[in-house]
């Protein structure tokens, strides 16, 4: 089991926050994005930071979306596409968005719209 299993996503939200701020994008754009991806809206969020539930917990409750099987591309030199583990595909999955948000892409582009 790796490590990230049990890292509360509420430990890593505000790097994502700063991450896409930086960038000029903002916070209510990276909440789209996990929304889009897992299906959860900004109440189910603020009940998963409040909670600090674990990666695994929250993509355990995540309704993911169909079309994140089109997220591709490359996370820390591996290909997301070509992840064989499914918890962390996810989390590739939602890491590949934030960058994406983060590099100015459309939001069209990022929601794979």
């Amino acid at each position: 089991m790796s490590r990230i299993f049990t890292v509360s996503f509420a430990s890593v939200y505000p790097h994502y926050v700063t991450k896409v701020e930086k960038k000029g994008r903002t916070k209510a754009e990276l909440d789209q994005v996990i929304e889009w991806l897992t299906g959860y809206d900004e109440q189910a969020l603020a009940h998963h930071l409040e909670e600090e539930t674990t990666f695994e917990e929250f993509f355990a409750q995540a309704r993911l979306n169909p079309n994140a099987e089109l997220i591709t591309g490359v996370v820390c030199g591996i290909r997301v596409e070509q992840i064989e583990d499914p918890l962390i595909q996810k989390i590739r999955y939602l890491d590949k968005l934030v960058d994406e948000l983060a590099k100015g892409k459309a939001m069209e582009k990022v929601l794979r719209a």
